[in-house]
């Protein structure tokens, strides 16, 4: 039975001990400063830790999903929601008290298809800062705000859900979220006042905070290939860089 919930908060974890905890206190937090009932969902992607365990003692609720595809990790809550409206969040991720308030305030204006949310990292460094506003300047000319996506569960299900790509899936779903919306005379929005909290666990693990302009300068070839149609290079970089990164860095 659906919309027994106002917001289904959408996780996907994979082997996120460390972290799940974490998030799902900022999601109750911030569903404690809105009017609505709030459904959180830890979707556990080959999960081998503890992730299960204490997404469940925080009172979440849990479901599993098998495939190397995050998109379909993301569809597998949306599939298992109860809420009317879905936001999404990465595990390592959190969000500000008032997100919850905002999208739910947004989406009841009649106004928004849906949005995003703008990214600020966790903590500050030069080439932090560099890819903050390097993010910045993307999100601000296409539009495009990721991250936190939210919209109703009608909205992603006239849409097929999330594109069901290994990566770039949630620009490819704010793609496909804001031509609906047109449709609909809707617009896609994103948050004035809230934001999401970006993590920098690769950053502080690798111990360099330019770890990312390393990887694509060392990854330009593949990447290249992948454009061109030959992805096997540039798909097991991905792999090593999120899909099996927990399992890397235990």
């Amino acid at each position: 039975m659906e919309d027994l919930y106002d917001i289904s908060v959408i996780i996907p974890a994979h082997n996120e001990e460390k972290y799940v905890k974490r998030c799902i206190d900022s999601v109750k937090q911030a569903d404690s400063l809105y009017t609505g009932k709030t459904e959180i969902i830890v979707v556990c992607n080959r999960c081998t830790d503890k992730t299960a365990e204490i997404a469940a003692e925080c009172g979440a609720v849990v479901c599993e999903n098998e495939d190397r595809c995050i998109a379909l990790v993301r569809n597998t809550g949306i599939k298992n929601a109860k809420g009317q409206i879905i936001v999404t969040i990465d595990c390592d991720n959190r969000m500000t008290e008032g997100t919850l308030a905002e999208i739910y305030s947004r989406i009841n204006s009649g106004e928004y298809i849906g949005g995003g949310a703008p990214i600020r990292f966790e903590r500050e460094s030069l080439p932090l800062k560099i890819n903050d506003y390097m993010c910045r300047a993307g999100f601000f000319i296409t539009g495009l705000y990721a991250g936190i996506i939210w919209a109703e569960k009608s909205s992603f299900k006239a849409i097929g859900g999330f594109a069901d790509k290994k990566a770039m899936e949630d620009i490819a779903t704010v793609k496909k979220l804001k031509a609906y919306g047109k449709t609909q005379h809707k617009k896609f929005g994103v948050l004035k006042y809230n934001y999401l909290i970006n993590s920098t666990r690769k950053y502080d693990d690798a111990g360099d905070d330019w770890l990312y302009f390393r990887l694509m300068a060392k990854n330009m070839l593949p990447m290249i290939k992948s454009a061109l149609g030959k992805p096997e290079e540039y798909n097991k970089l991905l792999d090593e860089m999120f899909y099996d990164y927990n399992d890397i860095h235990k």
